[in-house]
This record gives structure tokens, C-alpha cells and sequence, in this order.
């Protein structure tokens, strides 16, 4: 058993007597008396051993079995009562014996989605938008375990969360190749329980994972609801995190927003760190446009920099945009433009018109005005764009929906997916709330006004 191992059993005692006494189950002469010379020994998914140094204390704590049961059920968060057992040290059976033998399995059956070779720290772009969760993740991948446990990455789709925690896979078998690494999409893990429950093969499959130095967890999200993946997966992550093994999670919104998440692991993922990563301002989209193009063989002097820039501008919205933009042009310019030289801006505007959502030749877009108010405020554009009810953010919301309808004249519709999929009657209403509010208070209409100015 580990060191850290050791240690849990050892605070997890201490936090069982002190959840005892303030809830006022037992007297603190009793658990002084009997309980704090005890040591818990082991615990299983079906069992918590005791140590007793006494036969005094054991036949006591023995009969008092249910209070500890129940109080671990509450302490853990446990949705199964375990069997406690109360031995004297001349008793007690040696570990082995405490868990079940694993019948013999293929690790085939289990093994880890394949990691991109090619998703590094080195050919990852960064920029303010994604700063602080590169940094999170490169301290994971230097120290795993140790600073960030587990690593909780959140942003909308396209933005670089799978790069980061294939990032850290690739770092760690770079530096220490006898590392077990796993990567898994939550639906994946989802379709491993269900078969390895079919081929009653759950126990392997969970030991299985014991074994992992590093946990990557892709779209979270899609874990809620599924019960008994729940129960595993929170199996897996207790006994991985109690070892100072890492465990790093992806999701497209914060551990809180996700509905259908059970509140155990919500608190989980909070304690550790929590990072976002924003879509990309100008600058980091035209640095990620350059390393496609240089990627697909082309050099940045083929395609007209206007161009670029026009791509850059209106594509922002994620890297799987600009790849598409990319893509298009590029189609484009092998089929339509003659001269087959340099890519000109005449080709870039054609193949992608209609395609940006753009209302002037400035370059204009919702992502824009979005950072705008987000940088006024000192918020995020992840914050303003989620369901977070916060006043702060509320206010933020409702003012970048307001000018995005003043100085796009975009349709409610059209505004709503740009805002995280909300109906048409929401973005009205926010309008309607910013007009009145700016008629009755100067400050805020000054505040409105100062946003629109910094955009134009």
C-alpha cells in the first residue's frame, strides 16, 4: 500500500469522528474513549476494516457497526452501505485477502482511445484566450499529481481542450514512457462498463484502471445521467486521486452547469482547478490560420495577407472554423482561380461569401462586440455566452445581445445561436430590459455607450 494510500485511510478516520461528534451521534467520551484509539485499516468497495487495540474497543465499535456505515455512506458520498468489519491486530487478514480475485482478463477490452501524436505543448497556439489552461496543463504534465488535481479544462466546442489533454498524454510519454496513460471520451468509458458488466468482467475493468498514472477524460458532460458509469467512474477517480494519480476532464461548460451530474462528482471536479478557454482573438486566430497553412505545405506569403486577415476576422468562433475557411479557400483557388499563383482576396471573398456572419467591411461580428463587453467587465467570453444567472454576468449577456441586434441587425434567431442556442422570445426580452434601462439610468446607458465606442 502507498504512502498516500496510508494517509487517506488515515484522514478519512479523522474526518468519520468528527462528522460523528458534530452531528452529535455518539458522545465525544465515547469516541475519545473507544473510537480515537482505532485506526481504520482498509476499505474496499464492500468493506471498511477497522483496527482495534483492544477487545474493549472492538466489541463496542462492532456493535455499533450501523452508526460507522451510515456515516461513511455520508462522509464519502456513497450510494451503497459497505460491511464493517472490527478486528484486533492478531485478527486481522492480510489484504489479499480483503479484495475478490480478478478472473483473467484481455486488456485489450479496455484499452485507451488512440492519442494524437501530433497534439503537442509545441504546436499548440497560445493567446489570452487559452493562456491560463495552457499553463494548467503543461504543470500537470511536469508534476502529475502533485499541483492541479484533478484538472477541470471547459469552452465550447473547437476551442483546444482535446489538444491540451492529449498535450499532457504526449508530454508524459515523451518524459517517462513506463507511465500508463488513458484517454477516453465519456461516452466511450460509457460503452466499456456497459460490455464489461455484460461480460461480467466490471472488477477487472476497475482494476484495471487502478493501474493508470494518468486519467484524460474528453466531454464530461455526456457522462450525466448514466447511473452506473457514474458509480464506476467515481470508483476509479477516488482511488486514482487518493494514490496522487492525475486525472484531467474536458467539458464544454463548468462542473456546476452540467445538469444530471451527481453532486459527489461535481465537488470532485471543483476542488481541483478549473480553467476556460475562450474563442480566439484576432491575433491568435491568424497565428493558428498560419500553422494550418504551413501544416498543409502552403507558406503564408501564397495567400493574399488581406485575405488572411479576413479569415482570421470573421472565422474566430473556434479552430475548427478557421480549418473550414481554410479548407474552402483553398478548394476554391484549386478549382476557380486560372492563374494558380499567389491566393488573392478576390478568391478568399468569393469562396466564403455568405459564409461569415459579418454586417460591414470593418469586420464586425458578435464574437467581437461579445469581447468587448466581456473586456469591459472583466469577464470571459465563456461566461457571458453560459447559463450562468449571476448579476454581473446577466448584465454583461443582455448588453452584448442588445448591441449585437443595434450594430449588426442580426435576426433574434441568428443572435440566440450565437449565445449559446437561446429563443428568440430571451433575445427580445434582453433587448427590451437594455432600452429601458438605459432611458432610466445614465450610468449604464454611459457604460453601453462606452462599449460601442471601443467596438467602433
Amino acid at each position: 500500500m502507498s504512502i498516500n494510500r496510508d494517509q487517506y485511510l488515515v484522514d478519512l478516520w479523522k474526518n468519520l469522528l468528527e462528522y460523528i461528534i458534530s452531528n452529535r451521534i455518539l458522545e465525544p467520551e465515547i469516541i475519545n474513549h473507544f473510537y480515537e484509539p482505532c485506526s481504520l485499516y482498509e476499505l474496499t468497495d464492500e468493506k471498511a476494516i477497522i483496527l482495534a487495540p483492544n477487545i474493549v474497543s472492538k466489541q463496542i465499535l462492532k456493535s455499533q457497526a450501523d452508526i460507522i456505515n451510515n456515516s461513511l455512506i455520508d462522509v464519502l458520498q456513497l450510494d451503497h452501505s459497505l460491511i464493517v468489519e472490527v478486528y484486533q491486530k492478531s485478527e486481522l487478514p492480510s489484504r489479499n485477502e480483503l479484495v475478490k480475485p480478478i478472473p483473467l482478463y484481455d486488456e485489450s477490452d479496455f484499452m485507451s482511445m488512440p492519442i494524437q501524436k501530433d497534439r503537442t505543448f509545441d504546436n499548440f497556439v497560445v493567446g489570452d484566450c487559452n493562456r491560463e489552461s495552457q499553463a494548467a496543463a503543461l504543470a500537470c504534465a511536469l508534476n502529475p499529481g502533485k499541483f492541479f488535481n484533478p484538472l477541470f479544462i471547459y469552452g465550447n466546442s473547437g476551442l483546444g481542450k482535446t489538444h491540451l489533454l492529449m498535450a499532457i498524454a504526449n508530454y508524459i510519454h515523451k518524459t517517462d514512457p513506463n507511465k500508463k496513460v488513458y484517454y477516453t471520451e465519456s461516452l466511450k468509458f460509457v460503452e466499456t462498463v456497459v460490455n464489461a458488466i455484460r461480460d461480467n468482467k466490471i472488477d477487472a475493468f476497475k482494476q484495471y484502471m487502478y493501474s493508470m498514472d494518468l486519467l484524460l477524460v474528453d466531454d464530461i458532460q455526456f457522462l450525466a445521467g448514466k447511473e452506473k458509469s457514474h458509480e464506476v467512474f467515481f470508483t476509479v477517480y477516488n482511488e486514482l486521486v487518493n494514490n496522487g494519480k492525475q486525472v484531467c476532464i474536458a467539458s464544454d461548460r463548468q462542473p456546476k452547469e452540467i445538469k444530471g451530474l451527481e453532486d459527489r462528482l461535481i465537488s470532485r471536479f471543483s476542488s481541483g482547478l478549473s480553467v476556460g478557454i475562450d474563442s480566439p482573438e484576432f491575433e491568435t486566430s491568424l497565428a493558428i490560420l498560419q500553422m494550418k497553412i504551413r501544416q498543409n505545405g502552403y507558406g503564408i506569403d501564397e495567400v493574399d495577407q488581406e485575405g488572411l486577415a479576413y479569415i482570421a476576422s470573421n472565422f474566430s468562433g473556434n479552430v475548427r472554423d478557421l480549418e473550414g475557411a481554410w479548407n474552402r479557400v483553398l478548394f476554391y483557388a484549386i478549382q476557380f482561380q486560372a492563374d494558380g499563383g499567389v491566393i488573392k482576396f478576390e478568391t478568399v471573398m468569393n469562396a466564403l461569401k455568405s459564409q461569415a456572419v459579418v454586417s460591414d467591411k470593418t469586420g464586425l461580428s458578435p464574437k467581437k462586440i461579445i469581447k468587448a463587453v466581456a473586456d469591459y467587465y472583466g469577464l470571459t467570453r465563456q461566461q457571458i455566452t453560459s447559463k450562468t444567472r449571476t448579476k454581473n454576468i446577466a448584465n454583461a449577456r443582455h448588453i452584448s445581445i442588445y448591441l449585437c441586434r443595434k450594430m449588426l441587425d442580426l435576426s433574434y434567431i441568428k443572435i440566440g445561436d450565437e449565445f449559446g442556442g437561446r429563443d428568440h422570445s430571451t433575445i427580445m426580452s434582453a433587448c427590451t430590459k437594455v432600452e429601458t434601462q438605459i432611458s432610466k439610468d445614465p450610468v449604464f446607458a454611459q457604460a453601453v455607450s462606452d462599449i460601442q465606442a471601443s467596438i467602433s
